[in-house]
This record gives structure tokens, sequence and C-alpha cells, in this order.
């Protein structure tokens, strides 16, 4: 009965995830977005993954004969993960056929709910770890009014900054009981800030006008279905992760030639050998503003530069799944981070922000380029975009949403920032003078904004009520783990090697 099923656009089945080839165990749930057939010698343009023997030995003994392939998504997983499948890596008897089915006359099960068969599902018997990591609920935001007994927690309130070494035996056991109550009952400030950034991946309403990428409201089956196979940029043949809205006739392509320097596409080696000899550019154009070997960074006028900023968000887009293109650039300014050598200066990512934010944004979008992904350079840009905040005296935040690896990536940066000030300010207390900090003072150090410090206290655990006030509790393992962490950190920006100076944009046209 499984042979005269057809795997239609919209149904449902688990699906063999890509991963080790022998590795046969992951069999998340999957929807089909699209069918296609291909001829079998341009197989390998679509697959990723090698076809299992038997169906390798099918091809090779019909060489003229359309092989079949499926575009799946994941569900429960993020939209960079899907990608082209052969028939060989559907379970086909357990499949969902979308409502609409019935009208065929198939006799199978009715597409319901995510729900039914989820990632969570799928691993829960084999992964017996998941229970103990759902054994605490997060706080209920809606009890917050019923904390009568604790002061609201304000950003001028100065708190004590203590290491566990610092209590007595019996502090401790305190603390744990005002851990305790106060999970069920946060304070007032948790519900105040904390939700900004907890639900910053989150769309709530429409998106804002601005923003050289603003928020995805809509889409369609042809956006969520990846258009570019691979593109080659410097010396990297890189796979994209997502549609980007590139001339419908490179997606006939299987490699998108891109000259690192100017941004612009090609559809051929040929066409970038032949453009590379007439490109006069080794840099980004604009202003380079800091040079610390072996990295840059150039500054670009979003409206001199039109045609280089709209190719690096097209190309940005091939990356970011929750923004959608804006090419209106006139009212943004792009910062490169390169890396040079003897060749020129190689592009390794970049952040944008607009020429005037109402809303202390200091970064509209960022991207770290996959090939230096994982080296520390989305640490490096962060930090490039507070260092400029610095200067212009603001505090700043990036713009919402974030994708799942911004946020993870600005609450390291944001984690490790706070606890540098407050372990060194413990470090240089003494007798007379207690290591005290309020959350304002700290903004002020760090350009971060308030509420970015608040969440990012919350989330590391460290500030709590105690004996009638608020304290910060510092404990040895995560004193001892930063300072592990520091010390490998070694791509630092050196405020002195900046040399900028920031327009007041309200008195200057785009």
């Amino acid at each position: 009965m499984v042979e005269n099923i057809e795997i239609v656009e919209g149904c449902r089945l688990p699906v063999h995830m890509r991963g080790s080839p022998n590795d046969w165990s992951d069999w998340p749930l999957a929807e089909v977005l699209k069918t296609l057939m291909v001829e079998p010698q341009h197989l390998h343009l679509y697959l990723k993954k090698p076809l299992n023997p038997s169906d390798a030995e099918k091809v090779v003994s019909n060489p003229t004969q359309q092989v079949k392939i499926y575009y799946v998504h994941y569900i429960d997983y993020n939209k960079r993960l899907d990608e082209w499948v052969t028939l060989d890596r559907m379970k086909v008897e357990k499949i969902q056929m979308p409502s609409n089915a019935a009208s065929h006359g198939q006799s199978v099960t009715q597409l319901t709910n995510s729900t039914n068969i989820s990632k969570n599902e799928l691993q829960e018997d084999s992964n017996p770890s998941t229970n103990k990591r759902k054994k605490k609920n997060p706080p209920n935001l809606n009890n917050l009014s019923r904390v009568q007994s604790q002061p609201v927690l304000s950003h001028s309130s100065s708190f004590s900054v203590l290491l566990n070494s610092e209590l007595k035996p019996g502090d401790s056991d305190l603390i744990e009981k005002e851990e305790n109550t106060n999970a069920s009952q946060p304070s007032e400030i948790t519900k105040a800030d904390i939700h900004i950034n907890e639900n910053s991946n989150q769309s709530t309403g429409l998106p804002r006008p601005t923003g050289s990428m603003v928020q995805v409201v809509h889409e369609d089956v042809l956006t969520r279905i990846k258009n570019i196979q691979t593109i080659y940029l410097g010396k990297h043949l890189i796979e994209p992760w997502y549609f980007a809205p590139y001339p419908q006739e490179l997606s006939q392509c299987p490699i998108v030639y891109i000259c690192e320097y100017c941004l612009k596409f090609m559809k051929s080696m040929k066409c970038l050998e032949r453009h590379r000899q007439k490109c006069k550019l080794y840099h980004p154009p604009g202003n380079e503003i800091y040079r610390k070997h072996p990295l840059s960074f150039f500054e670009v006028d979003g409206r001199k530069n039109k045609t280089y900023t709209q190719n690096l968000c097209l190309l940005a887009k091939l990356f970011l799944d929750h923004k959608f293109l804006h090419y209106d650039t006139d009212a943004f300014l792009f910062y490169i981070l390169t890396e040079y050598d003897s060749n020129g200066f190689h592009i390794v990512g970049y952040f944008s922000k607009e020429k005037e934010s109402s809303e202390d944004y200091n970064v509209a979008c960022i991207l770290t380029l996959p090939p230096y992904q994982r080296l520390g350079y989305g640490k490096v840009l962060i930090e490039f975009s507070y260092e400029l905040s610095k200067i212009e005296g603001k505090t700043g935040t990036p713009e919402k949403p974030l994708s799942d690896l911004g946020l993870l990536c600005y609450r390291r940066y944001w984690s490790i920032t706070i606890l540098d000030v407050l372990i060194n300010l413990k470090q240089k207390e003494s007798d007379q003078d207690k290591a005290q900090i309020s959350i304002q003072e700290l903004s002020e150090v760090t350009s971060i904004k308030k509420e970015d410090i608040v969440s990012t206290l919350q989330h590391l655990n460290i500030i709590t009520y105690y004996k009638g006030q608020y304290v910060i509790v510092l404990d040895n393992n995560l004193v001892e783990n930063h300072i592990q962490a520091m010390k490998k950190r070694k791509i630092r920006i050196d405020p002195k090697l900046l040399h900028w100076t920031p327009k007041d944009w309200s008195k200057h046209k785009y």
C-alpha cells in the first residue's frame, strides 16, 4: 500500500536528517514544501548527503531516467537545516497528508498540528536527560503584583557585590530560601525589563517601518525554499541557509560567484575572472577607521555606496531568515570587518546601524559569514558597535528581533562584559570601601542598555534579594570560568586604534 501513496507538497512525514551517513537514528517530522524532477547528472547540485547505495545503483543503471526529489522543512528546527532529499530518506508509511488530500481518495492519516510528532516527542524516549531539564518551570510573570515584602528594584539601586566565600554558613541557606520564594514571585523588574530580550525573536505586531533589514510578517512557499545552492566568495565555497532575492536566472546556476571586494554577483568563474581584471577594488569602499593586524574596519555610507551596500544586504539575506531585504540604504551606515593580507582586505562580517535611531539601536543588522564563525569574530563585531556607542556618549542595543544565533552571541558578550566589570570592581575593593554598583553605573561603563543588563543579570542568576536588599553574589566557579574565558579571548578591540568621529545626522541630508 505504501507504494501507491503519492508524496505531495504540504504533507508531513519522518525524514532522516542530514548527518553521519551511517547514523540512521534521527528521524524528525518534516513538511514537504516542493517536489522536483531532475536529471541524474544534476543530482549532486541539490543533494548534500550521498545517495543510499541501492538508490545510487538504480541511478547508474538508468542514467536517462529523471529522479524525483523533495524539499523538506524539519518541524521545530531552524530553516537553515531545510534541504532536498530523496525517497530513501523518508518513512512513507507514517505520512500525514494535507487535509484537502482526502478528496483524492487517499486512505492515510490526516494532517494535524505539528505537535503530533514533534522533535521533542521523537527524542524523548531516547534522551532521558530531557526530562531532567524540564523540571524547572519558567516563572509566572502574572503573579508579580503579589510581591509585597520586597522593594521595587530600580535602575539607580546600588548592589553590594559579594563572593560565595564571604557568606556565613547560615547566609547561603537564607539566600536559597529567598530564591525559592522568588521563583514563583519574581520582582517587578523581571516583567518590566527582561521580556524585551527573552521574546526578542518573536513577532509582536507590525514590523518597524525602518531598518536595513526589518521583520518578516508574511512569507510564501517560494521564499521558504533556498534558491541559491552554493556561492563562491574569495577562497570559500559556502552553502547558503535561506532564500535571497537574487535574479531568477542565478537560481539555475550550480554556483553563484561573488567578487569579495565589490560583492557583484556573476554566474560563472569565467565572468568572475574577467570582472577581477577590471575591478579596481581591493577593500570595501568607504573610510578605514580601525586597523590592528590582521583585522580592519571600514565605514561605508549607504547613500554614497548604494550598489555595494545593496549587494551586501543581498549576501546577508542568504544567512539571515528573520529579516527581509530593504533596498533603501540611504539612512544607514555599514561597518565592514575584514582580514587583510598582501592580496587585499577580505570580508569577514559586518553590522549596519541607522544614522538616526529614536530607539537607541546601535545595530540594525549583524552577520559573521559562515567560514569565519566560531572564531570570536561575532564578539568583535558586537564589541566594536559598543565602542562606537561609547564615543557617541550613548547606550545602545541591537534592533529586535535577533536571530537565534544572534541572541546567543549577544548573551555571551553581555555576560562576559558585565562579569568583567563586577569582578574587577570586587578586586579593587577595600575594607573601608566595599564593592557597590548600580545598573545605571553598569550601563554607563559598558554602554549596554539598562534593560539588557537586567536581563543578563537574571540570566546569570547572580542577583538576589538578601537580608532586606538586592545583592550580586558571584560564585567562585563562575569567577574562575570567566577568568579562563578571558584568557582564551585573544581578539579584542583596542579603543586607541579607533579613529572615528560621530556626525550629527540631524544636520545632514542623507
